[in-house]
């Protein structure tokens, strides 16, 4: 990432049973499941969305971070670009 100031880390919480986990974020790929380690739900994104960072991270995933940071819409991995 060119930007210095991505945040990697993102709290996931999980839909179902409210679970919270600090993950590091993937540089190189979009997260598309995440086992949640509550109730061990395989969550995926929501529509419209592009990884699971983005759909239950308090923290959107580095590609978008950078677009919004350029002021630019990013489809990160093949998204609709409608995310945060």
């Amino acid at each position: 990432m060119s930007d210095l100031s991505t945040e990697l880390r993102s709290t996931l919480t999980c839909p179902h049973c409210g679970h919270r986990a600090i993950e590091i974020m993937p540089t190189d790929a979009c997260q598309y499941f995440y086992d949640c380690q509550g109730c061990d739900v395989v969550l995926k994104p929501k529509p419209g969305d592009c990884c699971v960072y983005c759909s239950y991270g308090d923290v959107a995933c580095p590609p978008i971070q950078e677009a919004q940071a350029l002021g630019q819409t990013s489809a990160c991995c093949g998204g609709t670009g409608d995310n945060r």
